[in-house]
């Protein structure tokens, strides 16, 4: 017998909450956040042939779905509290669901987030979460804070999703061991939520890699009215990257997208306190250029001389 729509959410999406006031099983759900709190929300979707491959795991689906959201939540500085998931599925595909169930969960519970609502249907396969988090009020990071002078970094490494794109796409090469790594990297990223809040009171302007390191700087660069310099080289990137074609290693580090590491701007006076804050978080930042005053967006090499700029970030409709 298959499984019918309420089946489906009660096998596979019902919990007891902790957090929330009320969750599943009503028409709203009800979440309190604390005195003094703002309530930061975000939406992301994901579609089948568009963000996600047909042959990634069910359990790396659900994480990614789930983890692009957070990284919102951490570009803001906010720590989760709950979310929502609308899901369109073309048939009630048990062992999808249950593989999809557990990976969404299991980053659920790392993040101390948890389900309170959502809605499926049948369709193409489509996934949409709403994210809720809390900051203290006047206290989220927000693109449009950066000023001239302040140091320009980036958590992690990046580029590694874009390779296993190209490797996919048949544009390069890796053995075994090294196409396992970077597919980890585009199929369950970390976000940075711990990250986030720590440097609460610390960056001046944040968010997160989605579209591409260049991409997502210049939409902090507009909010805020300035322009950047970035020492290309000194962009952190993994092993496996690094022994790439120093052309592929640029296009996957500046325009590759897919990585949910922060790029964030703090004052030069507080860099030892933006490491203290990363220590803390077990996430490395990396300084890699600095804010200007003007417009636009310089790139230089090792040697400070001048990168062309030809690199573009991922459009939906123009990619």
């Amino acid at each position: 017998m298959s499984l019918g729509e309420f089946d489906l959410i009660a096998k596979y999406f019902t919990r007891p909450v902790r957090r929330a006031a009320l969750g599943i099983g009503d028409d709203c759900a009800l979440l309190a956040p604390g005195p003094g709190m703002q309530l930061a929300v975000s939406s992301d979707m994901l579609v089948e042939g568009r963000h996600f491959l047909s042959t990634v795991a069910p359990d790396r689906l659900g994480h990614k779905a789930l983890a692009v959201n957070l990284s919102d939540l951490a570009a803001c500085g906010a720590r989760p509290l709950a979310f929502t998931l609308a899901l369109a599925l073309p048939r009630a595909d048990e062992v999808l669901l249950e593989g999809f169930a557990r990976g969404l969960f299991a980053l659920a519970e790392a993040h101390g987030i948890e389900l309170v609502g959502g809605d499926t249907t049948q369709g193409p396969l489509n996934i949409c979460i709403t994210v809720m988090g809390e900051v203290p009020a006047g206290g989220a990071l927000l693109r449009s804070g950066a000023r001239a002078g302040d140091d320009l970094y980036v958590s992690g490494t990046v580029g590694d999703a874009r390779l296993a794109l190209e490797v996919f796409r048949g544009n390069a090469a890796l053995d075994a061991r090294a196409f396992a790594a970077v597919r980890e990297a585009m199929e369950r990223p970390q976000p940075r939520v711990a990250l986030g809040v720590a440097l609460r009171g610390l960056a001046t302007s944040a968010i997160d890699v989605s579209d591409g390191l260049l991409g997502d700087l210049g939409h902090i660069l507009r909010r805020s009215g300035v322009a950047a310099r970035i020492e290309v080289d000194a962009v952190p990137r993994s092993a496996v990257l690094a022994a790439q074609p120093a052309a592929l290693q640029r296009e996957c580090t500046l325009a590759g997208g897919d990585d949910y590491e922060l790029v964030f701007t703090a004052p030069p006076a507080v860099a030892d306190r933006v490491q203290a804050a990363a220590r803390e978080a077990g996430t490395a930042v990396t300084r890699i250029g600095r804010i200007e005053a003007g417009q636009g967006l310089r790139l230089v090499d090792r040697e400070g001389c001048d990168v062309a700029q030809t690199f573009g970030s991922f459009d939906h409709f123009r990619s």
